[in-house]
């Protein structure tokens, strides 16, 4: 069984919590209802959008390891309008503290159509521009997109991850899953 889970921001990507903040942090337990899956992968706490979640080892092994080098796509607003330069920084990869990063597909683009409220929104500074990207990645690390925004001098305001391979958010709402 593979599901497609749309996370919101603020949730966890696991069932459970045993740490001190548990009764404040809101878990995936919350939104699907389904036993005996778990995420093919993570996606941060402050990140939005697919999640996969399967009850087959194997698959979420593949979704999962790097060296299967599944493209995620990814959407971040960022501080400030990257230059071309910023940009061909990203396409080249970067050097992370942990090392350089694979090449990334980086371009500018519109605020997606399809882009549903955060709650909270983002901070917005009157005096500082901010504007929409598309990543492609082939690797997972540890906060990378944001790591690599902020280290060509673009923090990101909001991420939301829009697709693993195949699979996409496409027509699926916030908080939604769909088993597929």
């Amino acid at each position: 069984m593979l599901i497609r889970f749309n996370k919101p921001f603020n949730v966890l990507s696991q069932f459970t919590d045993k740490s001190v903040l548990a009764s404040s942090r809101k878990t995936l337990s919350e939104f699907v209802d389904v036993p005996k899956v778990y995420p093919a992968g993570r996606l941060d706490r402050d990140s939005e959008g697919l999640l996969l979640l399967t009850d087959d080892g194997a698959l979420q092994a593949r979704i999962a390891d790097p060296k299967a080098k599944m493209p995620k796509v990814y959407f971040a607003q960022v501080e400030g309008e990257p230059s071309d330069l910023a940009l061909d920084a990203l396409r080249t990869g970067v050097k992370l503290n942990d090392g350089p990063t694979k090449p990334a597909k980086a371009v500018r683009v519109d605020e997606p159509v399809w882009l549903w409220p955060r709650n909270p929104p983002i901070r917005v500074r009157k005096s500082v521009p901010d504007c929409w990207i598309k990543l492609t990645l082939t690797e997972g690390r540890n906060r990378q997109v944001r790591r690599m925004t902020a280290h060509v001098g673009h923090p990101t305001l909001r991420l939301i991850r829009y697709s693993i391979g195949d699979w996409t958010i496409k027509n699926l709402p916030p908080a939604a899953f769909e088993v597929v």
